[in-house]
């Protein structure tokens, strides 16, 4: 006599038993696939409002300079106060993760007039100083009217005034003539308020080559103003005084990250907090939905898993239908799951005004996370299916 053959499972047999499994009790499957999507589409839902409104906030909060620090003079070990080195600027850039660095230097003893009518004690307060570098984009500084120094303009009698000097000086258009260290000098722009550097806006700025030629500047930076991406700020602070001014580091003062900066980390982790609590709820709920409805197909199917053991399923067989039922179960659940939170998110964030933002890994992570749990579910029910004993079940058929 010849050996019988070993009972195999292809895999095309396997999945038209697990859509045989789902078709046989199409009611079942639908809601028990529901609630694995009411879970997962929760989860999508939250992480998706959960991040477009977060990018709002950082949004604002990153207008709040949580990534600028400024630079300036401080005092030697005698208290006498020192400047800064004339190369700080370009030292700076230097420095890994630095984005933008701009810088302005006060000029001593020069002042802004409406015109040459005025007393000179008159000075309403207002300062005269070099701006250098990057500036706009390091300080988030905007125009209002006009334009900002180029090459050609910062070489002639031309200034950029703040909000506040334009104010007192009556200037509300650039082209005007200003009186400035006793000559005339044209505006070509006036800056908007700048809430991170308020220093600009009762100054009047000049291009760096004019400065030297008609006014005396030496090339030494008042204040610098630096920008680098945020998980360097740390880093960066810690760099810029010995980067500055090696020989005496600690005559360089460097501000403090901004509070806005801890705030907008204390969101992340809020936020982080709150989607892994939301997810693990959405996906223990699921998983016990996969469990009881494969738990009842179980009991319900004896007499199909008796008669399949009977005609050469072997228990390895009866455990990878079941559990590729549970798997598939879940499948569909996620799926729909997945899209109907994508499509609540888009909902709430266009009613919100807010742009769409959901991470991309999350999409997918809902269906593969949901056959996941719905593997896990399934084995219990798979493993109680493959011991049932081919006579008690057909028994009782």
């Amino acid at each position: 006599m010849g050996q019988l053959k070993r009972s195999k499972l292809r895999s095309g047999d396997l999945l038209s038993l697990g859509f045989h499994g789902l078709r046989a009790r199409p009611m079942r499957a639908v809601l028990s696939s529901l609630g694995i999507a009411i879970g997962i589409a929760a989860m999508i839902a939250v992480i998706g409002i959960s991040t477009s409104s977060q990018a709002l906030v950082k949004e604002k909060l990153s207008v709040l300079g949580t990534n600028m620090l400024t630079v300036s003079g401080g005092t030697d070990m005698l208290g006498q106060d020192v400047d800064l080195p004339k190369e700080s600027v370009a030292n700076i850039r230097r420095i890994p993760g630095v984005e933008h660095v701009g810088s302005i230097g006060a000029i001593d003893g020069v002042n802004i007039y409406r015109n040459d009518q005025i007393d000179a004690s008159r000075t309403g307060g207002l300062s005269v100083a070099v701006a250098d570098g990057d500036l706009l984009t390091a300080t988030g500084a905007n125009l209002m009217h006009g334009s900002w120094f180029n090459e050609a303009t910062s070489k002639f009698p031309t200034t950029v005034l703040g909000r506040t000097t334009a104010e007192r000086l009556g200037i509300q258009r650039a082209g005007s003539m200003v009186w400035l260290g006793g000559q005339q000098f044209t505006v070509v722009g006036i800056l908007d308020s700048t809430p991170l550097a308020p220093e600009l806006d009762s100054v009047a700025l000049v291009g760096e080559p004019i400065a030297r030629d008609l006014l005396g500047y030496t090339g030494t930076p008042t204040m610098i103003f630096e920008r680098s991406s945020e998980e360097r700020v740390a880093a960066v602070r810690e760099l810029l005084p010995p980067t500055i001014n090696p020989q005496a580091p600690t005559s360089v003062k460097v501000s403090r990250p901004s509070d806005a900066l801890a705030a907008k980390n204390t969101v992340d982790q809020a936020f982080t907090g709150l989607l892994v609590g939301v997810g693990s709820i959405a996906l223990l709920v699921g998983g016990i939905g996969v469990a009881n409805t494969m738990v009842i197909s179980v009991l319900e199917r004896r007499s199909e898993i008796g008669l399949r053991r009977a005609l050469g399923a072997t228990r390895r067989h009866i455990r990878l239908q079941f559990l590729f039922e549970a798997m598939l179960l879940s499948a569909l659940g996620g799926l729909a799951g997945t899209l109907l939170g994508w499509l609540v998110t888009a909902i709430a964030a266009r009613s919100n005004g807010w742009a769409v933002s959901i991470p991309p890994a999350v999409l997918f992570a809902g269906v593969l996370v949901t056959i996941a749990v719905g593997a896990l579910a399934g084995v219990l029910p798979a493993v109680r299916a493959s011991r049932t004993a081919p006579t008690a079940a057909l028994a009782s058929a």
